[in-house]
């Protein structure tokens, strides 16, 4: 198959993954992930089957993405081999998302499980548009819960009080997840990061399901230390 017959194929493909996806639009998912700031209808379960069906096809994720449609963009990340992506490919999708749920699978499941997420995380960190900046954040929250060596979590915390109250809400939300996982994570820093917590009040009035946790940083770090000490 010549080139040419390979890209007019994959487009074919493309079109009809597109159709398929349409086809799931569901008006009430729709108006459920609105809410959240997401702008699609597709089940995220029946999303799941179509990847797991189709398989790891990088060709195919790069057409969906193109697309710009948010149901294709997750089906893209699904389809994606992590270590097969570049970084500069990376940032450039980061800065396409669009809605919070893209942003999140792009950093969960190709940032985070390949080769290049610690340079993106400090390229990220403290980039001028804060949705990519909230990118950062998550990231260094990892390294906060899984590999803390190198990171200075005394300057983080000097950060997230100077500038976490009046940040915009993604990365307010992701600061305060690591203001959180500061204070779970490192015993030394707890009473200073609940102390922060409790002087900026930041989601101190989040409305929380019952047999959920909080985000307001004070509970959810008191919550989660009871729950690691056994009690």
């Amino acid at each position: 198959m010549t080139q040419d017959a390979k890209s007019t194929s994959v487009e074919t493909e493309r079109d009809e993954v597109l159709a398929e996806l349409a086809a799931l639009e569901d008006p009430k998912v729709r108006a459920i992930n609105e809410r959240h700031g997401d702008d699609h209808g597709v089940n995220l379960t029946k999303l799941r089957g179509i990847a797991k069906r189709l398989k790891a096809r990088p060709d195919l994720a790069r057409e969906l993405w193109g697309s710009g449609d948010s149901a294709a963009k997750l089906l893209a990340i699904l389809l994606s081999r992590p270590k097969e992506v570049e970084r500069d490919e990376l940032d450039a999708m980061l800065r396409e998302a669009g809605s919070p749920k893209v942003h999140d699978w792009l950093v969960n499941y190709l940032v985070l499980k390949g080769p290049h997420r610690e340079a993106l995380r400090e390229a990220w960190f403290a980039d001028a548009d804060p949705v990519v900046a909230s990118a950062g954040w998550a990231l260094t929250s990892d390294r906060v819960v899984k590999d803390p060596e190198g990171i200075d979590q005394s300057a983080l915390l000097d950060l997230i009080e100077a500038q976490m109250q009046d940040a915009p809400e993604r990365l307010q939300w992701a600061m305060n997840t690591c203001l959180a996982q500061i204070g779970i994570t490192n015993p030394e820093l707890r009473k200073r990061a609940r102390n922060i917590g409790v002087r900026l009040e930041v989601f101190k009035d989040y409305p929380t399901p019952p047999n959920c946790t909080s985000p307001f940083a004070p509970i959810w770090i008191d919550e989660m230390v009871r729950r690691n000490s056994g009690g």
